[in-house]
């Protein structure tokens, strides 16, 4: 097996988004936190902005309530699709950790360590989780298919949501357009899951604004400890020996 090490040196100027922002000059030398300040420097309060309004938007909903309100998108999603039922929001609720997955097989550049990746990931499903499960045995609102009394908020479409998220902020400095794509697959299990009759509509917009404001509060206030020389494996071929390319940035 082939080990193949590569050594990259990077400066990068300008602001990535408008939430996670770095300004460094020509002149300045590059400093060992560089990675960090690229990849962790989310602003707490932007980042809420978006989860607010879907979970403010959905509370409103409920019933007869709101704009559109779930008795009036259950009529419309039944009159549209009758009877049918498909099982992909159960396939598709970790559809964005696939992209995430296939990116690093292709050897997408890392943005991050992994090891910080993954503290990130855990402690975003953990905040995730301790909100849901509470709301659903607090709130102990009925599924519109009388299944169960645990409706209240949708964990497929927070799960879904805490993984597009996730995506969006590892990889949004290298296209915006991968951050579509996991929000895409993440608005498909929350579709499906009132298609499927599982959910009202105020579920599944409560449940991906939980998915973003864990995901949002941790980039916000992860502490980068570990990995601040950015360390980054992925497999690679040469058509005859297999083995990993590891690049390190400092």
């Amino acid at each position: 097996m082939t080990i193949l090490f590569a050594l990259l040196i990077k400066s990068v100027s300008g602001q990535i988004n408008s939430d996670t922002t770095f300004n460094k000059t020509a002149a300045e030398p590059i400093k060992p936190a560089a990675v960090s300040d690229t990849g962790y420097k989310t602003r707490l309060l932007p980042s809420m902005i978006i989860p607010a309004i879907l979970i403010g938007y959905g509370l409103t909903t409920i019933g007869n309530g709101g704009i559109y309100s779930d008795n009036k998108a259950k009529y419309d999603i039944q009159k549209t699709f009758g009877k049918s039922r498909a099982p992909l929001d159960d396939y598709l609720i970790i559809s964005p950790y696939v992209e995430f997955g296939a990116l690093i097989l292709l050897r997408q550049k890392c943005k991050n360590d992994m090891v910080n990746t993954f503290l990130l990931i855990g402690k975003s499903e953990a905040i995730m989780l301790a909100l849901v499960f509470p709301l659903k045995y607090l709130t102990h609102r009925e599924r519109p298919d009388g299944s169960d009394s645990q409706s209240f908020p949708s964990g497929h479409t927070a799960e879904a949501f805490v993984a597009a998220t996730v995506v969006y902020r590892e990889y949004r400095y290298k296209s915006v357009w991968y951050g579509i794509g996991a929000y895409t697959l993440a608005s498909t299990v929350g579709v499906f899951r009132m298609i499927n009759n599982r959910h009202w509509q105020s579920d599944v917009l409560v449940g991906a604004g939980i998915g973003m404001l864990s995901t949002n509060l941790v980039y916000a206030t992860h502490l980068h400890r570990w990995g601040r020389k950015e360390v980054c494996m992925a497999p690679t071929f040469d058509g005859k020996n297999k083995g990993f390319m590891m690049a390190l940035n400092f």
